[in-house]
């Protein structure tokens, strides 16, 4: 083997040869260290994550528009805030339905069974509402729960949307 001699210089150090060596290789043990690390992430990322955490999107069918209440106007009256209040609610509410909903529709229409559930659901939700909860803040709270009352008397997933087209309280 062949030995390296070291240049010392007058102060008892080395002129830096041997130092050049070490340095060059620790930078290309980083950066190898650093393609490898990017490809393990791309991979990663491209291939495993995108397969597993991505939900497919939910397809369903157009829904079907139906008015709740009086089939003239299409509102509903309720006397809110308890029997004793003298409070009255009259709103129009419109029903985003799932057509694909054979056992409450037939011919586009919603069957007689199903609306008279659909009637009592949301006139239950309504007179069990507090005062507070007419506020226009709260519009989406009440979209909710006459949502979630209408699927529990119906059959879940058969409401897709609930609107309210008018509201009148005195």
């Amino acid at each position: 083997m062949a030995k390296e001699e070291v240049v010392n210089n007058n102060n008892g150090e080395d002129s830096g040869q041997k130092k050049g060596k070490p340095t060059v290789m620790i930078i290309v043990i980083v950066l190898l260290g650093l393609v490898l690390a990017s490809g393990i992430s791309y991979f990663v990322t491209t291939k495993i994550v995108s397969r597993t955490n991505v939900a497919s999107p939910i397809k369903k069918e157009p829904g079907v528009f139906v008015k709740v209440g009086d089939p003239k106007d299409g509102t509903v009256i309720v006397n809110v805030g308890g029997v004793k209040s003298g409070r009255y609610l009259k709103i129009g509410i419109v029903l985003e339905m799932n057509p694909a909903d054979e056992v409450n529709f037939k011919d586009k229409k919603l069957t007689d069974n199903a609306q008279a559930k659909v009637l009592d659901a949301v006139m239950g939700t309504l007179r069990g509402q507090s005062m507070d909860q007419f506020e226009a803040a709260n519009e989406a709270k009440l979209k909710d729960a006459i949502k979630e009352q209408v699927n529990s008397a119906i059959g879940d997933g058969s409401v897709y949307n609930v609107y309210i087209t008018s509201f009148v309280l005195q």
